[in-house]
């Protein structure tokens, strides 16, 4: 079932290209950086889908990760709108820190670490309010026992808090 899930919105988000975003849209219209809102039981919980446009191409691009001692460049990580990438997590909050973690493991990369680059996803919660959920620039490594990533710092807000260029 979640697999078919998953498949489902991977579709969906096929339709929509990376793009820098037409400002004049109206604010009703879906961003292509969202927060998909998954339900168990007909209910919201902690999990999401995040949809991201994230990424450069790596023709112009001399290097922005350091791996094994070498700048080089990471496909579909980063600064840009490039690439679309999306991750099922499962929120974690602890007092005012929001944290989220991946439930599959390699949906954003098959390498062992993520640059995220600085995002405020799209958010409508299940009152139709609209929120921002944002995500500050971090490198990320994966759990070397859960194979799953850590995003840290999460928030949210009325307005975006970052750019998405």
């Amino acid at each position: 079932m979640k697999k078919v899930l998953t498949m489902t919105l991977l579709a969906i988000l096929l339709f929509g290209a990376c793009e820098k975003e037409d400002t004049s849209k109206t604010r009703h219209e879906p961003s292509r950086n969202r927060v998909i809102t998954l339900y168990s039981d007909g209910k919201p919980g902690n999990s999401i889908f995040l949809q991201m446009c994230i990424g450069h191409d790596g023709k112009n691009c001399s290097g922005c990760v350091m791996y094994n001692g070498q700048l080089v460049h990471a496909n579909c990580m980063g600064e840009g709108n490039y690439c679309v990438s999306s991750a099922s997590v499962q929120l974690q909050q602890a007092g005012y820190t929001i944290n989220a973690v991946t439930t599959d493991t390699f949906d954003l990369t098959s390498e062992d670490f993520f640059l995220m680059p600085d995002r405020s996803l799209d958010y409508v919660d299940d009152k139709n309010n609209h929120y921002y959920l944002n995500i500050p620039a971090q490198m990320v490594y994966r759990d070397t026992a859960t194979l799953q990533f850590t995003f840290t710092g999460l928030f949210f807000s009325n307005s975006p808090a970052y750019e998405n260029d």
